[in-house]
């Protein structure tokens, strides 16, 4: 009987119905990357992991980050407290670092090492939700976002935002986002760098400003208190920590460094790149907010900067989204081949900008169906944070040897079979984590245990704790009951 935890296989394991894509070995900027879902041969590994720190900055000198910042204000806190919290949120990168180690290991994608925690069939299931559904979602409320600032640009130039106009601006920013996510890895590579530094200028600019107005002694006129207090903090760092939990794709973009690449240095690239940014923004938006109103940032900001500057500053909020959203339809594409369908991975990514963009346009143009969406957004911690955890609880337990050749086959002679195509550890351990994270929610509804708790709402860290804690037990028993099985 196969462990639970398979060793590294030595030799390159095919199967008749996996089907790799074709490889070329294109990973250059000006070429449309041929590898998808497939194992990167050591011979096509390249790079330094340091380039994986502007990757991740670009994502992350944004407005959604300025945003938030300036809603840990408005929702009660000190400002010593909102940075508090900042911080601690943002220590989340260190998971999403740790997730990315496993690229060079295995040379292939988080949607494929998966299967060493679901199973080849129940990682179907995990990349059909968390791996594209949530992709696709997000990817329609970043475009949405970015399409309000184009909105507010194309109204200073005097022209009528029509309905013809706006269908016009999504589908252009749709079409340079996607145009990054076709092109794949290399032009990632190469854009990200330069994107990171134009951002980060435009967003000096910003703190400039900032830094001259706000009041560094703010509190609120009541401040918060008891029980109050501790559901304000627990759900700042929920809101905070649902960026660097959103990314359990991490790996997709490390895969291509060879093998031997120090695993440290790849956590560490990878987290300072989302940390550093997510830390400075947030704080510029709740310092921001002790003087600004900043339920509407883009008028509060409006007041402090130059008029010069304010065109600046949207396409800056436009160019941030690009680059996000470049990442999230690349994982999205990646995500789309591992559920199962065979397709390349550059029409992948189209598939998936299609579905973003009819989400986006419904929700502009017919409904708030995008108010909805963002709100349940709100509840993919209790799914992203157990997920994330049985993730970093795998490569911990495997000490980050994976066998990328193996995790190609998906017939039942896989190692990563398991029983029916299920690895009941991985699947029981995501269930038990996300059901106690749902409890524990208090946004669109309130959970029995954090009314039980006065409203505190926990299900971030019981979410990560309990599917941390069950995988690691189910792993191990299941381990041994097989090594007992095989021994003579």
């Amino acid at each position: 009987m196969a462990s639970t935890i398979p060793e590294p296989h030595q030799g390159p394991r095919t199967a008749p119905d996996a089907a790799p894509l074709p490889s070329a070995g294109t990973d250059g900027a000006r070429r449309v990357e041929t590898h998808g879902i497939d194992h990167i041969p050591e011979h096509e590994r390249h790079g330094h992991p340091r380039r994986l720190f502007s990757v991740w900055a670009a994502a992350n000198v944004n407005y959604l980050s300025l945003v938030i910042g300036g809603t840990l204000i408005l929702m009660g806190l000190t400002l010593g407290q909102a940075l508090a919290v900042i911080v601690v949120g943002n220590l989340l990168w260190l998971l999403t670092g740790l997730l990315a180690t496993s690229g060079p290991a295995a040379g292939a994608p988080s949607e494929v090492i998966t299967r060493a925690m679901y199973g080849v069939r129940g990682n179907r299931v995990n990349n059909a939700v968390v791996g594209w559904m949530i992709s696709v979602a997000y990817f329609a409320l970043n475009l949405a976002a970015a399409a309000t600032a184009a909105f507010s640009l194309v109204e200073r130039t005097g022209t009528a935002v029509t309905t013809g106009v706006k269908v016009a601006v999504v589908l252009v920013i749709a079409a340079l986002t996607l145009t990054i996510g076709v092109y794949g890895h290399g032009l990632i590579m190469r854009l990200y760098l330069p994107i990171t530094l134009t951002l980060s200028a435009v967003f000096a600019v910003v703190a400039f400003g900032v830094f001259r107005h706000a009041d560094y002694g703010y509190a609120p006129a009541a401040p918060l208190t008891g029980t109050g207090l501790w559901a304000a903090l627990f759900s700042g760092v929920t809101l905070v920590g649902a960026a660097p939990l959103s990314y359990t794709t991490s790996a997709d973009f490390s895969r291509y460094l060879p093998r031997s690449t120090p695993a440290g240095a790849v956590l560490g690239w990878t987290a300072l790149g989302g940390f550093l940014p997510g830390v400075a923004v947030c704080s510029l938006g709740a310092l921001a907010a002790t003087t600004l109103d900043m339920s509407d940032p883009q008028a509060g900001l409006q007041q402090i900067l130059p008029g010069w500057f304010d065109p600046v500053f949207l396409l800056s909020l436009v160019l941030g989204t690009i680059a996000l959203n470049a990442l999230t339809s690349y994982s999205a594409g990646l995500a789309l081949q591992a559920v199962g369908i065979r397709v390349r991975r550059s029409l992948s990514v189209l598939a998936d900008g299609a579905a973003a963009v009819s989400l986006t346009l419904y929700g502009l143009l017919v409904s708030d169906f995008l108010d909805t969406v963002s709100n349940v957004l709100q509840l993919t911690v209790a799914l992203l944070g157990p997920a994330t955890a049985v993730y970093a609880t795998d490569i911990v337990l495997r000490r980050n040897r994976y066998d990328g050749p193996a995790l190609m086959d998906e017939s039942p002679a896989s190692p990563f079979w398991y029983a029916s195509g299920v690895n009941p550890a991985g699947a029981l351990a995501l269930a038990g984590g996300v059901t106690v994270a749902s409890l524990c929610v208090d946004t669109l509804y309130t959970g029995p245990i954090a009314r039980a708790l006065g409203g505190l709402d926990v299900s971030l860290p019981a979410g990560i704790a309990v599917s941390a804690a069950l995988y690691a037990v189910l792993t191990r028993t299941r381990s041994r009951h097989c090594a007992a099985v095989d021994s003579p």
